[in-house]
């Protein structure tokens, strides 16, 4: 290497070396690391023991109350001895407490003092017209928090009794419970509150010890949490409620990562986080760490096909926590629907850097997909829901507005097919011409067809360009658009999910047990649709295979769309309505004859133009690659 080389090598390890040196943490900060990842190892080294330990003290408890008529004297000495300062909660009142507002209603359980249930009065179970929809209730939903004593013992708050302690109204309306946890230290409690606002799916709760370094271990920074529920199927269609459950969860500053949703999967993260969602397909479970969560691994699981559940979450975290009680560890839940408004209604009015941005749980598509939806779809979608119009004719006027914003670029099209339309007769008196073995002659005859005629096959897919990503974009927002759950029209009494006319016993391969009548119209038109765009073809022998495939399409998505929302077919079905219609008019306003003879003007008029210089040259280099072909041609007779 040379002397360049050299230098250059001393330069980079010098920068690299002094920005080491620059951002190198300082010695406090180093300490503060030292503690929480000594706080969180040594939670973590002993979750398990509290699974091992509660077990014993089950054990040892019951072991005790079997002995030969124990005194109440050597119980209660047992007892302490088990469960140190924490002795007088592992007896309480069996129950619940319940806080509800004109949203939600939730139990929360005075064993473990969690909500162990969540109801929201607005929405029903599919096939339930009586009881509002439960998001879980008891056994489906667990939360614990590991609590290290000062003797060494290692509890679960599952397996302790809170006491209610108040329960009282602020002057904003919200519900405001405290659930306390004893100890037989004076002045030494651990405080669930949980607060209820008026009118909000979003429940808080804070976790506010005092004087707690009396009864925990002195080095406890975090608390140790184990969140896992199951999820009940809610709607008709079991297939996509699977498809659109899944586990997300964003990290402190915004990024939003996911579980698999269509196998089990598990997944560990260092990094701070700052929520955790366990999504439904048009509903979800949400736990949002004030200060984030630390050390986290989450899993989800797919339930078992005969059951009643779809999924299985499970998370385990740490939370920062202050046992002097001068900070809380302040949780918010969410329990509520996945409509895109009222999720991001939760960012307003606060910095980005505090933006929960809970929306993204609403699938969009792709990012272009998405941004048609959030700047296009949904507001004009709020737009006509808010004139209280029934969803049938929303969705009528959105098809109708989407074919209006895109009618230019349709009639360029259409003025296109006229052209190959009118060509048609010449088109196919090439292709008698010159066979299929002469393909190349072909091409160039049918190329210099179109250019003569200044027609360009190409310009009928521009409104398709145009066109995709709308119909993506309705693809993605109409089968989780949760204002359509529920709601009827025509024969399809769900338009959230698939409308079935005929349902047999035994699944047939891709198409599943039954058959929808809204997909089954919109394959029946889009038969028709193909039957009247392919009229405009030419019938060499090389395009049957094409039109066959072009009519194979249509039943394609017959297969495809048989499970997805009733809705979407639906506006499949009358966009192609609306594109034939189209199609129609302009062909009874089209005088086939007068875009003959402006086509032919327009070839005299090119005709009569001297060739520019790339033309000339192209034509040349035809010419030339014709004369070669006919050389070897003959070669090879010879």
């Amino acid at each position: 290497m040379d002397k360049n080389t050299w230098i250059g090598f001393a330069l980079i390890a010098a920068i690299i070396v002094g920005f080491s040196f620059l951002n190198r943490p300082s010695q406090e900060e180093l300490a503060e690391r030292k503690r929480v990842q000594d706080s969180i190892a040594l939670v973590q080294a002993a979750e398990w023991e509290a699974q091992q330990q509660s077990a014993q003290i089950a054990e040892q408890l019951q072991a005790a109350q079997n002995a030969n008529t124990p005194t109440p004297e050597l119980l209660a000495e047992q007892i302490a001895n088990l469960y140190g300062p924490f002795a007088p909660a592992t007896q309480g009142k069996e129950g619940f407490v319940t806080l509800e507002n004109s949203k939600i209603k939730i139990a929360i359980d005075r064993r473990g003092g969690r909500i162990a249930k969540a109801e929201l009065k607005e929405y029903k179970a599919y096939g339930d017209s009586v009881n509002p929809l439960c998001l879980f209730q008891n056994d489906e939903s667990s939360l614990n928090f590991t609590l290290l004593t000062n003797t060494t013992r290692i509890l679960a708050t599952r397996d302790l009794y809170f006491s209610e302690v108040s329960q009282t109204t602020d002057a904003e309306g919200s519900t405001i419970l405290t659930m306390r946890l004893n100890t037989n230290i004076e002045d030494c409690y651990l405080d669930f509150v949980y607060t209820l606002p008026a009118d909000d799916y979003m429940v808080g709760m804070s976790i506010q010890p005092h004087n707690m370094q009396f009864a925990l271990a002195p080095n406890m920074a975090s608390i140790e949490m184990q969140w896992n529920q199951l999820i009940p199927q809610q709607e008709k269609g079991r297939k996509f409620e699977e498809k659109y459950a899944q586990l997300q969860y964003m990290f402190v500053g915004g990024d939003i990562e996911k579980l698999s949703e269509v196998k089990a999967d598990r997944q560990k993260e260092s990094a701070r986080i700052k929520w955790i969602g366990y999504k439904d397909q048009f509903f979800s479970t949400v736990m949002i760490a004030e200060d984030g969560f630390e050390s986290s691994e989450m899993e989800s699981a797919i339930a078992g096909a005969h059951t009643r559940y779809i999924k299985e979450y499970k998370t385990k975290a740490s939370l920062p926590f202050d046992i002097t009680g001068k900070k809380t560890s302040d949780i918010r839940y969410y329990f509520g629907p996945n409509h895109y408004n009222t999720l991001k209604a939760y960012d307003k009015n606060v910095e980005n850097a505090e933006k929960l941005h809970l929306n993204e749980l609403v699938p969009l598509g792709w990012k272009i997909v998405a941004w048609i939806n959030k700047i296009i779809v949904i507001p004009m979608f709020d737009l006509f829901m808010s004139w209280g119009l029934h969803i049938g004719i929303v969705i009528l006027l959105m098809t109708l507005v989407i074919k209006l914003i895109l009618l230019p670029f349709v009639f360029a099209s259409n003025k296109s097919t006229a052209k190959m339309r009118v060509l048609k007769p010449q088109l196919d008196e090439i292709n008698a011409k010159y066979p299929p073995e002469k393909m190349q002659e072909r091409q160039q005859a049918t190329m210099a067809l179109y250019q003569k005629a200044g027609v360009s096959p190409m310009s009928g897919c521009l409104p398709m360009l145009f066109q995709f990503p709308v119909l993506m974009a309705m693809f993605w927002f109409l089968p989780t658009a949760i204002e359509l759950r529920g709601q009827s029209l025509f024969w399809a009494d769900d338009l959230s999910t698939y409308d079935a006319i005929i349902t047999w016993s035994t699944p047939i391969p891709i198409f599943g047990t039954h058959l929808s009548l809204f997909c089954l119209i919109m394959t029946v038109v889009n038969i028709i649709y193909t039957h009247i765009t392919m009229q405009t073809q030419s019938g060499g022998q090389e395009m049957k295979m094409m039109r066959w495939m072009m009519y194979l399409m249509p039943l394609m998505f017959l297969f495809f769309f048989n499970d997805y929302a009733a809705g979407l077919s639906y506006y499949y079905f009358i966009s192609l309505l609306f594109t034939i219609l189209q199609t129609m008019i302009f062909r009874w306003a089209v005088d086939d004859k007068k875009v003959l003879a402006e086509m032919e003007a327009n070839a005299k008029k090119k005709g009569s133009q001297k060739k520019s210089g790339f033309a000339a040259r192209l034509e040349a280099m035809q010419r030339e690659q014709q004369r070669l072909a006919r050389e070897q041609a003959k070669k090879n007779m010879r």
